[in-house]
């Protein structure tokens, strides 16, 4: 936890000599406010704070402290009634309250650490999943007969000369699609696929995509 300080240090260091030299035969809190040499170094807030102008007559300055911070100690006093006050300096001050540190709560943390491992193991389930579904297919048999296997043989035969190694900038296999239809998969299998997806889904048919091929010179 990071110590806040509201002197720079050279003050803190003088206002601790002045704080030595108050506390010179003053022993009695209970009879007169005094200040008195630091109990401590740091004071740990653990509930939001009031800060005050003086510890003999409290006046707020309407800055409350954070809670669960850390400030250094420059100043010890008691008032007039025995409660201890620290100056977190210029005159900045907080009524000390005891407090015990937070109590841990394994439990909440254990459900953490518990929900954390079951939202990994589903990622990583997740992930397995994707893998196998983005690796290469070993195998596809197109549901072109006839016709529309003719046509669909003398496109490719245009498009690459039948090779499914074919690349022309990001036209890729033996039907010269955008690398983006293959997904990374440059396999025969998915190459088939594909440009049976992209001719069902754009001409409807093979035959129509020759048509198109002839009258166009691409398809």
């Amino acid at each position: 936890m990071k110590v806040k300080s509201i002197l720079t240090k050279s003050i803190a260091v003088a206002a601790f000599a002045v704080a030595g030299v108050a506390a010179l035969g003053t022993t009695n809190h209970d009879a007169q406010a005094a200040v008195v040499k630091n109990d401590a170094d740091v004071y740990n807030v653990y509930t939001s704070t009031k800060v005050y102008k003086n510890y003999k007559k409290p006046v707020a300055t309407g800055q409350v402290l954070e809670a669960n911070t850390s400030w250094k100690v420059i100043k010890t006093a008691y008032d007039k009634d025995g409660h201890k006050w620290y100056d977190l300096g210029k005159n900045q001050w907080v009524k000390v309250v005891k407090h015990h540190a937070p109590v841990v709560n394994t439990t909440s943390q254990n459900n953490a650490a518990a929900q954390t491992q079951s939202q990994t193991q589903t990622q990583t389930q997740t992930q397995s999943s994707q893998a196998v579904s983005q690796a290469p297919q070993t195998s596809y048999t197109s549901n072109a007969t006839g016709s529309e296997a003719a046509a669909k043989a003398w496109i490719a035969g245009q498009e690459s000369g039948g090779s499914y190694a074919a690349r022309n900038g990001q036209y890729v296999g033996k039907y010269q699609l955008s690398a983006s239809y293959l997904n990374g998969d440059y396999s025969a299998a998915n190459q088939e696929r594909a440009a049976d997806n992209y001719v069902t889904s754009r001409y409807g048919s093979w035959t129509a995509a020759k048509s198109f091929w002839q009258a166009n010179g691409w398809y």
